[in-house]
């Protein structure tokens, strides 16, 4: 008689996901964009008024979790990926002008006398100082190595990602937040404390800011996020994803008229 063969092979966890937080993503995605807009206003247009500043913390961990509940709900983390690299090549030099990381080595080649090379000189130089979706990018190809059980590749670009964090808007840190959110999106229970410890250690390790007599950093206010992450909305909000990804560019060219316009 014959035996049939046991199979021994371990279950990957996060090959199908699920995600037991806060779906409502288009209501969540709004509130982003809406408070990073507020945040780079405080930045460029009102700095006498910090609490757009503080307003502005409750964009990216938002953005972090849209990025871990997309490469859980999209069946090619990708393609995802592609998009957000393309409003990355598009957005970067408006970045650069409009928040101010410009460097003297944008502007390093005559406009006047050598317009082609000077406008590509301008172009690779602004990515001295990459824009956030340099780090949502970096997070989702982690993630997607992730879902795949690609964990040399994962740990190859913990490392590079390790290495290039002084680049990285939010850093290494931010890269590992959608991370986590990816990693304990299917319990809600298990989620919240991971991301309340991880958000406030980030937190206390800042300053700036004191509550009985705790010294923290402007980034504790991050957590004021988690209330629209973990709360079931249901608004039924309908927009076409790429609002979301024009945006961002779209963004900076009203803080730059404005900007200007102020000056």
């Amino acid at each position: 008689m014959a035996t049939s063969k046991r199979d021994l092979s371990i279950p990957w966890p996060f090959a199908s996901q699920k995600v037991d937080l806060n779906s409502d993503t288009n209501l969540l995605k709004l509130v982003a964009m809406i408070t990073m807009f507020i945040d780079h206003a405080g930045k460029m247009l009102f700095p006498q008024y910090p609490i757009m500043r503080v307003i502005g913390r409750i964009a990216f961990p938002i953005y972090a979790y849209c990025i871990a509940a997309g490469c859980v709900y999209t069946r090619n983390p990708l393609n995802y990926f592609k998009r957000v690299v393309l409003m990355a090549l598009i957005s970067q030099p408006l970045y650069a002008v409009a928040l101010a990381h410009e460097s003297a080595l944008m502007y390093s080649v005559s406009f006047a006398e050598e317009p082609i090379r000077a406008a590509l000189t301008f172009y690779i130089e602004s990515w001295w100082d990459p824009s956030i979706l340099l780090t949502l990018a970096m997070g989702i190809l982690v993630i997607w190595s992730i879902r795949e059980r690609q964990l040399l590749l994962t740990v190859a670009l913990l490392l590079f990602c390790w290495e290039i964090q002084g680049r990285m808007d939010y850093g290494f840190r931010g890269l590992m937040l959608m991370v986590l959110f990816y990693l304990f999106c299917q319990k809600w229970w298990i989620s919240l404390p991971v991301m309340v410890a991880y958000m406030g250690w980030w937190g206390l390790s800042g300053s700036g800011y004191e509550l009985f007599d705790v010294r923290f950093g402007i980034q504790m206010f991050a957590m004021l996020a988690l209330p629209l992450i973990y709360i079931h909305t249901k608004s039924k909000l309908k927009i076409n994803k790429w609002v979301f990804y024009w945006f961002y560019p779209a963004h900076l060219v009203v803080i730059l008229l404005l900007d200007r316009l102020v000056m």
